[in-house]
Order: structure tokens, then C-alpha cells, then sequence
């Protein structure tokens, strides 16, 4: 008979890297991303600054592994057809504008390899699954996700992260009046249609 090797007991470095993860969601749902820091991370998880920095090598780093963000993307099956890309870019505008932590995230994704890939995670994962509720052609589906999210991606960043004048000063409803179309063309509409 023979006896089950014990259990291997969790590596010090995996408790060191929850421990950081935990101290970094509360600091930066507490501070924000901008006034959080590394220091303070460190402080909270009662590590040394040079952990943090060993593990994720940046504040860019360390909030992409960190954010936890749902998309809260509506059940579109019960919306009428023609009114996919507007109930979209309704819900993404209240979306962006009631969440710093996505704005944050879309900031570090321009630099940082570990946000963008954490960014791509949220939008192929959660938008991906939501285009695909409404019956689309399995084969587009993919391409559809992506397109709406070039389309909502581009108007966080020109809104929220670059803030260019126009798309600041415009409206909500505004935005949907112009944006929803191309969403529209992108959920139902044939290439080049």
C-alpha cells in the first residue's frame, strides 16, 4: 500500500503575491490610480517597495494584474434588432463615465504589455460572448466584437483618457446620435454594407 505524498504546502512567493494583489485593489479603489502608489501598496501588504516592483516591474503592471473589471454588458437577446447599437453606446458611456477603474486601465493599456493584454481579456472574453447572445453568423462574430470594440475603445480614449475638446463637450445623447449607427452596421450589418 502506498502512502499519498503530504500535500505541498503554498510557496512563500504565491502568499507574497496575493498579499500584494489584495493591498493593491484596496488601494487603488481607495485612492484612485493616480494617487495610488507603489510605496503605499507595499505598506499595506507590509512587504518592501522592491516586491511589488520585483513581481509586477511597474504601477502599470501591478494595476493590470489587480483590476477586476466587469463590463456589466446588458442580455441583448430581448433587444429589438435596430436598437442593438444604441442600447450599446448607452451603456458604455454610463459605463466609462461612472468607473474610473476602466479609464485607468485603457490609460496603462497604451503602455503597458500587461494591461493591454488584461484589455483585450475584458472586451474578446465579455463583449465577444454578449454579440454572440443575439445570433449572429459564428463566423463574424469575433470580427463584430472587434469592431465595436475599436469603436467604443476610440471614444473612451479621445473622451476620457486624451479628453479632446469635441468629444468632451458633446453631449451623451449626442454621442449616441453619432455613434450608434456604426455600432449598428457593425452588431447587424454585411461587410461593406
Amino acid at each position: 500500500m502506498t502512502v499519498p505524498a503530504p500535500p505541498t504546502p503554498p510557496r512563500r512567493s504565491d502568499a507574497t503575491r496575493a498579499a500584494i494583489l489584495r493591498a493593491a485593489r484596496e488601494r487603488f479603489a481607495a485612492d484612485g490610480y493616480e494617487r495610488a502608489t507603489i510605496r503605499a501598496v507595499a505598506a499595506d501588504a507590509q512587504i518592501d517597495p522592491s516586491m511589488v516592483m520585483r513581481y509586477y516591474g511597474s504601477k502599470e503592471g501591478l494595476f493590470a494584474a489587480a483590476a477586476e473589471f466587469d463590463l456589466r454588458l446588458p442580455d441583448l437577446t430581448p433587444i429589438p434588432p435596430d436598437e442593438l447599437g444604441e442600447t450599446l453606446v448607452r451603456h458604455f458611456l454610463s459605463r466609462w463615465d461612472g468607473d474610473e477603474t476602466l479609464v485607468a486601465l485603457l490609460r496603462a493599456a497604451s503602455t503597458n504589455p500587461g494591461a493591454a493584454e488584461r484589455m483585450r481579456d475584458i472586451f474578446a472574453n465579455q463583449l465577444t460572448a454578449a454579440v454572440a447572445a443575439f445570433g449572429t453568423d459564428p463566423t463574424t462574430t469575433a470580427r463584430r466584437a472587434g469592431l465595436v470594440a475599436s469603436q467604443v475603445l476610440g471614444l473612451a480614449f479621445t473622451r476620457y483618457v486624451v479628453r479632446l475638446p469635441p468629444m468632451v463637450d458633446m453631449p451623451p445623447e449626442d454621442l449616441v446620435s453619432w455613434v450608434a449607427p456604426t455600432l449598428q452596421r457593425y452588431l447587424t450589418g454585411t461587410s461593406g454594407s
